[in-house]
């Protein structure tokens, strides 16, 4: 009897768990979805129905146009923006400057309001933070490492990285970033001299391992060949995460062992054993000042178990290293990209070098001298940002302009959109005409608080000014060096896989530029 009656509890206490554990995953699934889109529909903010409570809108979004093949991609080619977002310019056309769509479950506003913008711009709440999926579904790529990290966490990880990256400490390390850039020009004089003083080459992986060994040097104290086995791990997770696409706000996704998913795990523990090995040998060594000494002292003076300990080390170092090579890679191949197909500029941006640097090698007090250089570099940013998407996400509710956003919704702002709207950058808006920076980021548009190709607000990149020095100091030395032009192979097919790259890669002829002695001398 008592046996029957202990079967009877058992089963009882399973049902209920089981229906708590349901009624759970409806609240998360279904009522707060529905509940979100509801609030900001009551403020006139409308969208595409979810196809499905699961899956949301992302069926329709993966029907969009990957890839411009079009001859009309030819004849205006950095007029791409639309065909790579189309369903977005569909759902703006018919629901207007600020809508809703479902990821998965989540909800999505996306925000093309300027005054909207300019005031998401202007907050320091930390209500105003990272979508969780960045921390969640792109776990073995960012962890909570200060690229997605919210809240008080995020504002430490800021505190502890943010010293090491201004300029101060990095015009100490610009003999560093000086050696990554002699390394790229060394290789590529060595395949020039072997082809006969011209050469047909790719350059992305070029400019990977640049970028990859500045940043190792800033990061570790270490070049690229050292930690190169971490890189390609890393390259490979990003190719992996990238796969994923808009399947990451289907809940549950990330822990179901697929193929994928298998690669990625087994991807992410590589990548964790080998930074847990260069950062001891780091340690022990205990050579000059490095990012790695910043995030170790912050690590051991938070309160911080030993496992938190751990994690803080390998997400931040993750994070240090992805947002350093990746997007400076992928910056410097539009950049190649346009110089090349611009002639006239290339010859501009080389004059003022020679002129700045007098026949020397060109030196870190150099290069804030090279206004011509910047002005091309911001054009190039403006029209190929590498971080197309900027997000944000609504830890408590919010209020900006009259919207009331309230918690749980995913924010989207359209950055390439933005920066080749014409509204704003005049009806030329699409053509590469660097002239446009002649006084700076602040004379460029209409509205200058639209340019962010380093994002916006507090979460901007921590590490742009790095970026900016590295990417002048290498084309100061490209320029002086070689001349380039396109090659008839490079096929102009911009991508979205994370980032806005160049889906074929970057094919130029290059050969050397001897400066002639009447230019050093003048």
């Amino acid at each position: 009897m008592e046996s029957h009656i202990l079967v009877q509890i058992i089963a009882s206490f399973g049902v209920a768990v089981i229906l708590g554990l349901f009624v759970k995953a409806y609240i998360a699934v279904v009522a707060t979805p529905r509940r979100l889109r509801r609030l900001l529909k009551q403020q006139g903010i409308g969208g595409p129905p979810p196809a499905n409570f699961l899956l949301g809108n992302v069926m329709e979004m993966r029907k969009q146009t990957p890839t411009r093949k079009t001859a009309a991609a030819a004849a205006d080619p950095h007029n791409f923006e639309n065909e790579l977002h189309a369903v977005f310019h569909k759902w703006r056309r018919q629901y207007g400057d600020m809508y809703t769509f479902s990821l998965g479950t989540k909800p999505v506003l996306v925000v093309n309001d300027y005054d909207v913008i300019r005031e998401l711009s202007a907050s320091k709440s930390l209500d105003l933070g990272r979508p969780l999926y960045l921390s969640k579904d792109f776990e073995s790529l960012l962890g909570n490492g200060v690229s997605a990290s919210n809240g008080k966490l995020w504002a430490y990880e800021r505190k502890i990285i943010a010293p090491g990256l201004n300029m101060n400490k990095i015009q100490r390390m610009r003999n560093s970033i000086q050696k990554s850039a002699l390394m790229l020009i060394d290789s590529w004089k060595s395949v020039i001299d072997g082809e006969g003083g011209k050469a047909d080459m790719k350059v992305d992986n070029f400019l990977i391992k640049f970028a990859g060994d500045a940043i190792s040097r800033v990061c570790f104290g270490s070049n690229y060949a050292q930690g190169e086995l971490l890189f390609q791990k890393l390259q490979a997770l990003v190719q992996v995460t990238a796969t994923k696409g808009f399947l990451i706000g289907i809940p549950g996704m990330r822990h179901v062992p697929t193929k994928q998913n298998r690669r990625e795990w087994e991807l992410r523990r590589e990548a964790k054993e080998l930074i847990s090995k260069l950062v001891k040998e780091k340690e022990e060594a205990d050579e000059e000042e490095n990012m790695l000494k910043f995030i170790l002292q912050g690590a051991q003076s938070g309160d911080l178990s030993p496992h938190e300990i751990e994690d803080f080390i390998i997400d931040n170092c993750k994070s240090i290293l992805l947002a350093g090579y990746e997007p400076v890679s992928i910056a410097a191949s539009w950049i190649l990209m346009l110089l090349a197909s611009n002639q006239e500029w290339q010859d501009r941006a080389r004059q003022e070098v020679i002129q700045v640097c007098k026949g020397r090698v060109p030196e870190f007090e150099s290069i804030r001298h090279m206004k011509q250089l910047t002005m091309v570099i911001y054009e190039s940013l403006r029209l190929y940002t590498s971080a197309h998407i900027a997000s944000r996400y609504s830890i408590n509710d919010l209020e900006f302009g009259n919207i009331r956003i309230p918690k749980g919704v995913i924010i989207w702002v359209m950055t390439t959109a933005l920066h080749t709207d014409p509204d704003i950058w005049g009806p030329d808006s699409y053509e590469f005409k660097p002239e446009r920076f002649a006084n700076g980021t602040s004379g460029a548009c209409k509205l200058p608080h639209l340019f962010t190709p380093f994002g916006f607000g507090s979460r901007v990149c921590l590490g742009q000014n790095l970026a900016m020095v590295e990417l002048k100091l290498l084309f100061a030395h490209i320029l002086s060096n070689f001349s380039f032009s396109l090659s008839p192979n490079y096929v102009h097919d911009p991508t979205i896989n994370l980032h806005l790259k160049p889906g074929n890669g970057v094919d130029l002829v290059i050969q050397r530029f001897n400066i002639p002695q009447a230019d050093v001398l003048h």
